[in-house]
């Protein structure tokens, strides 16, 4: 099903083991991402955060249990927020092809999309068993997103202003001319404040960090460098784009409790060590798909027009490095098979 070259067709380059996704299931999942955004749009702005992610779960379980994929969840939201989720170890696909971790959100910023604020998305990744980090219920970690660009140059244990100006320096423009994207949180009043000291521009984003950490990958978002506490599974679902893109995401995992890092020490991690992209999703074949829910800088929002909607996606495969931009045309039945509002 793939359209493109991969290394197994290259004399002399080995073929990946047989667990290894073999097809390229970005079409696939994007179908899935669709689904659970359009399911996700009609809540928007109606202010019921529990309502949403309930209609973009019921979809995106609907449409993954067709995708030809023998996988199983081990990054999920649920747990976390106390929302209705696709529970970690839920087996999903269609019990054919490859055996693969699979990292969902359905919606990536639910109060995003409960008060129609921009960049709510849908979110879907998948990579090879086993090769998906394990947070071990760390829900929380310290994280530094950036581009190709400056991939190699940023170090999330020095300050903000060593950061700014490595980003700055491998994009040839000053650090005055640097954003970075931030959590609107009161834990960030003393990062915000090394930022603006910096002299960087800063962007204060309500929720969302999936979104945060690929707009800083992302070249055209107007976003250099992502900075700040934020889930841990959306560190590894940011991950899994991030490889995609070229980019880098460090982590530190940061318990918020005494009760949660003992949890932590007791599971063998080490609160000191540095997570690189390599140690959140090991996998050479990630696959990564997100849809929009609302406006942003990374896609349009879903549109409605008389008979349908129109969707904008993002399709990523780490193994070619393919990154492709898809608009979509869907007519009124597929949005009334999937929405949990009555669509009239």
């Amino acid at each position: 099903m793939s359209d493109e070259t991969v290394a197994s067709d290259i004399p002399g380059v080995p073929t990946p083991g047989a667990q290894a996704p073999n097809r390229n299931l970005a079409l696939e999942l994007a179908r899935v991402t669709e689904a659970a955004s359009m399911a996700a749009a009609r809540w928007v702005g109606r202010g019921d955060k529990n309502g949403a992610d309930g209609a973009a779960v019921n979809a995106m379980r609907t449409l993954i249990n067709s995708v030809s994929m023998r996988g199983v969840v081990v990054i999920g939201e649920g747990e976390k927020d106390n929302a209705p989720m696709l529970f970690n170890g839920e087996e999903v696909g269609d019990g054919t092809g490859p055996a693969v971790d699979v990292a969902v959100d359905p919606i990536d910023g639910t109060r995003l999309c409960a008060n129609g604020m921009p960049n709510a998305v849908s979110v879907l990744a998948v990579a090879e068993r086993g090769s998906m980090y394990d947070p071990s219920a760390v829900f929380y970690m310290t994280k530094l997103a950036t581009g190709p660009e400056a991939a190699g140059v940023v170090d999330i244990d020095a300050p903000p202003a060593a950061n700014i100006a490595a980003v700055a320096k491998a994009k040839g423009i000053s650090p005055h001319d640097v954003t970075v994207v931030i959590l609107d949180r009161p834990r960030h009043a003393g990062l915000i404040t090394a930022v603006r000291d910096a002299g960087a521009r800063i962007q204060l984003i309500t929720d969302g960090d999936v979104a945060g950490a690929i707009m800083a990958a992302r070249e055209g978002t107007g976003i250099d460098l992502m900075l700040g506490i934020g889930g841990t599974p959306e560190g590894i679902i940011a991950a899994c784009a991030l490889k995609c893109l070229g980019g880098v995401i460090l982590g530190k995992l940061a318990p918020r409790d005494d009760a949660e890092r003992t949890k932590a020490l007791d599971a063998g991690h080490d609160l000191d060590r540095v997570l690189t992209t390599e140690d959140l999703v090991s996998s050479d074949d990630v696959f990564f798909a997100a849809t929009g829910i609302t406006d942003g800088e990374l896609m349009s929002g879903i549109r409605y027009k008389r008979g349908g909607a129109t969707t904008h996606s993002l399709v990523m495969r780490s193994r070619s490095g393919t990154i492709r931009s898809i608009r979509s045309e869907h007519a009124l039945w597929k949005l009334s098979a999937y929405s949990a509002v009555k669509y009239d």
